[in-house]
């Protein structure tokens, strides 16, 4: 018997987490899953209301905040299957999500890229960015607030297709099984794209290769249409090529194909664990579609992504 899809959903009272619990909301009742609403208190701050006004604080006091917050945010609407929980938690904000995300067993994070403080490192939230370094289960970082979909037709009218960006490495194809899954159930076309970077090496100059370019142009081509040929039948599956710096091109193409939903990857090592790569980190700063940044160890391998994460895809 497997265990029952938790979302957890981090919200600081900003428009940004407003907007991310907005698309919690809608995923959570497709799946008819759990969701879980956490705020994270600074401890400082906690202190300070004792010395302040003589009362210790009380965690109730934020709760019942939070599930104000929620009913707002939410325009009063009920959750339709969905059982919510309110959680707050004292301490660094990163590290007690992702403590909160493991008790709960949950299979996705769901936060926005803009915090309440405006503090922010390459124009997204620092709290992100440490939660993208460490977490171990997908990352659905959601834009800056504005007109988010209220139910999964709106989510797909605002995706409109998904991109995934691959470097052709090991992880490519569990990559383009995720977005391949999600694309089917949205019924949304998918585009899988690399980037060649420019060679910037003495070796090179000197060799005067005009066509090394053209070569590793057409090696990533033929890898690409080997990803494709793992899509399932019946699914608008597209490759592209592109050549520049990796960041500024995949947001460029989001941009310019219209493609609502970026599925990335996060790298990492077995000795340091899952860190986000410079090209996941710019892409989050320069991109306003969706961004689902999965870390590089699956809970449950799957050769095509169907069943990735305990079960956590659309149906």
């Amino acid at each position: 018997m497997t265990s029952r899809t938790a979302i957890l959903c981090p919200v600081d009272f900003s428009e940004g987490s407003r907007g991310a619990l907005r698309y919690a909301r809608v995923i959570a009742e497709h799946f008819g899953a759990r969701l879980v609403v956490l705020a994270v208190e600074d401890p400082l701050l906690t202190e300070a209301i004792d010395l302040a006004t003589g009362q210790v604080w009380n965690p109730d006091d934020t709760r019942s905040e939070l599930a104000h917050f929620a009913a707002g945010a939410l325009g009063g609407n009920p959750l339709r299957g969905v059982d919510v929980e309110y959680l707050v938690a004292v301490g660094k904000p990163a590290r007690q999500i992702l403590h909160v995300a493991q008790e709960n067993a949950c299979d996705l994070v769901v936060m926005s890229t803009h915090g309440l403080t405006g503090m922010r490192k390459m124009f997204f939230g620092s709290t992100t960015e440490r939660v993208l370094r460490e977490t171990t289960i997908p990352v659905l970082a959601t834009p800056p607030a504005g007109s988010e979909p209220d139910s999964l037709e709106a989510i797909k009218r605002t995706i409109g297709r998904i991109l995934v960006p691959v470097d052709l490495g090991a992880a490519s194809v569990r990559q383009v099984g995720i977005a391949s899954a999600l694309a089917g159930a949205l019924q949304v076309p998918v585009i899988a794209t690399h980037v060649v970077e420019p060679v910037r090496s003495p070796l090179a100059a000197k060799l005067h290769l005009p066509h090394i370019d053209m070569e590793r142009r057409a090696r990533a081509e033929d890898a690409l249409a080997e990803l494709l040929t793992k899509v399932p039948p019946g699914l608008h599956a597209e490759a592209l090529v592109a050549y520049g710096d990796p960041a500024e091109e995949i947001a460029k193409v989001a941009r310019d194909r219209k493609a609502g939903l970026i599925v990335i990857g996060l790298h990492g090592t077995s000795a340091q664990g899952p860190r986000m790569g410079s090209v996941t980190y710019r892409v989050l700063s320069l991109s306003s579609a969706l961004v689902l940044a999965i870390p590089p160890q699956p809970a449950v391998h799957t050769d095509d992504g169907e069943s990735e994460v305990r079960g956590f895809v659309y149906k």
